[in-house]
């Protein structure tokens, strides 16, 4: 049986709206909709920049120098550091200096990034919760300010390389790949460990504590020649991998294809797992943070 519905003059209303609500849940529809998080998020490179930009002036609001104490406090590390460790290793400063140099501001980057990773979200619960935009920018926006340290703490090598007359010439070119190997991981521990850290508050303090485990078995202080034969098992260690690709060809030193293919091998699986954390995390960011 049928009612034929009719408004007050006696002619036939129309239907109701129909309301559909479809949620889509299925592995496609959440890789669509995360693909289009990180394109949407890219398309806005200007504002993370300038939000970027912004991190760094109020970190550092009512400071005469800056970000350039950073800067000055890592040129005082590595000297002291340089001349200490030159010493106990019996090594020539003139080797063993820039080399230090390179190697602690490159882990500078890394660390530093890591630990901002960890926050990458949470920091930006008010934008999170109060205007909808993609949350690639966020991620975008935490490598981006790391950059801008990073190239102010660029200061240190460059002085340090003209002092002792080491230039590495064209051959620094062979980082380039290495430098966009290190920009697509950065994008990608950032979207993993804000993620992570966002449900989990206490993975945080785990992070840190590997990361200071990392630096010390890591070839930063020390060159990886120092330990012989076990030299071989280096390319085990991520970090050591990834930082290679970028600090060789700065030395003039030739890059293994074992440590090349290391790196690939370590990139692959942090933004494979990544995307999958992603792909989860996203729908849910919103009330974590």
């Amino acid at each position: 049986m049928s009612i034929a519905l009719q408004d007050r003059s006696g002619r036939a209303a129309a239907p109701p709206a129909l309301l559909v609500f479809n949620s889509d849940l299925s592995w496609s529809g959440q890789h669509r909709l995360a693909m289009a998080d990180v394109l949407d998020g890219t398309r806005m490179w200007r504002l993370a920049w300038t939000l970027g930009w912004l991190d760094i002036r109020l970190r550092y609001r009512g400071s005469m120098l800056g970000p350039l104490w950073l800067t000055l406090s890592t040129a005082v590390m590595v000297v002291s550091l340089g001349i200490l460790y030159a010493a106990l290793f019996h090594m020539d400063l003139h080797e063993y200096l820039p080399f230090l140099a390179l190697s602690q501001v490159l882990w500078g980057f890394i660390s530093t990034l890591t630990s901002d990773a960890c926050t990458c979200f949470t920091q930006a619960e008010g934008i999170i919760r109060s205007i909808r935009m993609p949350f690639f920018l966020h991620a975008l926006r935490t490598v981006i300010r790391n950059i801008l340290v990073l190239a102010h703490n660029i200061i240190v090598i460059v002085v340090v390389f003209a002092v002792f007359s080491v230039w590495p010439g064209w051959h620094a070119l062979y980082a380039l790949p290495g430098l966009v190997l290190w920009l697509i991981d950065s994008l990608a521990i950032c979207l993993l460990l804000g993620a992570v850290c966002a449900r989990f508050r206490d993975i945080n303090p785990i992070v840190m504590s590997v990361m200071q485990i990392a630096f010390f078995v890591t070839p930063i202080l020390w060159k990886a020649d120092q330990v012989g034969r076990y030299g071989a098992y280096l390319p085990l260690n991520p970090f050591y991998a990834l930082l290679e690709v970028v600090r060789r060809p700065l030395l003039y030193e030739h890059l293994p294809l074992t440590v090349c293919a290391a790196a690939l091998v370590y990139s692959a699986l942090l933004c494979g797992l990544t995307w999958v954390i992603f792909l989860r995390a996203r729908g849910r960011l919103a009330f974590w943070v």
